[in-house]
């Protein structure tokens, strides 16, 4: 399988590689949470843009990202809008999700970019291209806050996502029960082992699916998301102690 190399962190290599939400109404708390960062251990960093009350004024947004740029230093940004129909805070028309993602790309301050599957194969297909030609990677997502669908259909969602061309395939479930839990879990081990070009990204949401955001070096999942104050996602746990967890399992895989 292929890793994938994001600044200097290689994504599919190791020890899974921790991101940590940023998450604010104004640039003032995103920025105030991004320099909590340096005592906190991660690899990348997430910025839920649905959160930010001016993400629809571009202008805004390009200054925010200079901004968090410039307190990050060399650690990836990971740019999200993520959909009130995918748990997000906000709607928003397909043209204007393809619209923001693209002037996002094209600013060159975000070195990967959240697109989700169920925008429409045409409006994927348009975000990969633009954000390829500069040299940003995709990760193309899908949540299910309701319930965890059946194996063969998690599998499928990620090799379409795959197809489409995303460099991370990505996808969260929701568990109704243990068993649950259990089909996430195969469906990873399944898709790493058998159809998986590179690096994927899953988890099972609440307390009840904590188990799959420590095992993804077991099972194969790359990214795990950690919190550093609020969640962003629910079942997410304080990343210091995540930390602590996958490098346990880690030394004891040598």
């Amino acid at each position: 399988m292929n890793t994938v190399k994001v600044k200097n962190v290689v994504i599919g290599q190791g020890t899974p590689k921790i991101c940590i939400p940023i998450i604010g109404a104004t640039k003032e708390d995103i920025l105030a949470t991004a320099k909590k960062l340096k005592d906190v251990p991660h690899d990348l960093v997430e910025w839920r843009a649905d959160w930010f009350d001016d993400v629809f004024d571009f202008d805004s947004v390009k200054k925010t990202l200079e901004e968090l740029r410039k307190i990050l230093g060399e650690t990836p940004i990971l740019f999200t809008f993520r959909t009130a129909n995918e748990g997000g805070e906000k709607a928003i028309q397909k043209d204007a999700y393809k619209d923001l993602n693209s002037f996002v790309i094209a600013t060159g301050l975000a070195d990967m970019v959240d697109v989700e599957l169920f925008t429409g194969d045409d409006y994927v297909k348009d975000i990969i291209s633009v954000a390829h030609s500069n040299d940003v990677k995709v990760v193309v997502s899908n949540h299910d806050f309701d319930k965890t669908p059946e194996k063969d259909e998690i599998i499928k969602r990620l090799c379409a996502m795959q197809e489409l061309g995303a460099d991370i395939p990505k996808i969260a479930v929701m568990p109704n029960s243990k068993k649950d839990v259990i089909t996430l879990l195969t469906s990873t081990e399944e898709m790493v082992s058998n159809y998986a070009h590179q690096p994927i990204v899953t988890m099972s949401m609440a307390s009840t699916g904590l188990i799959s955001r420590l095992s993804g070096e077991v099972f194969g999942s790359a990214i795990t998301f950690g919190a550093l104050e609020k969640a962003s996602a629910p079942g997410q746990i304080n990343a210091s102690e995540l930390s602590q967890v996958l490098n346990i399992i880690h030394n004891s895989m040598k």
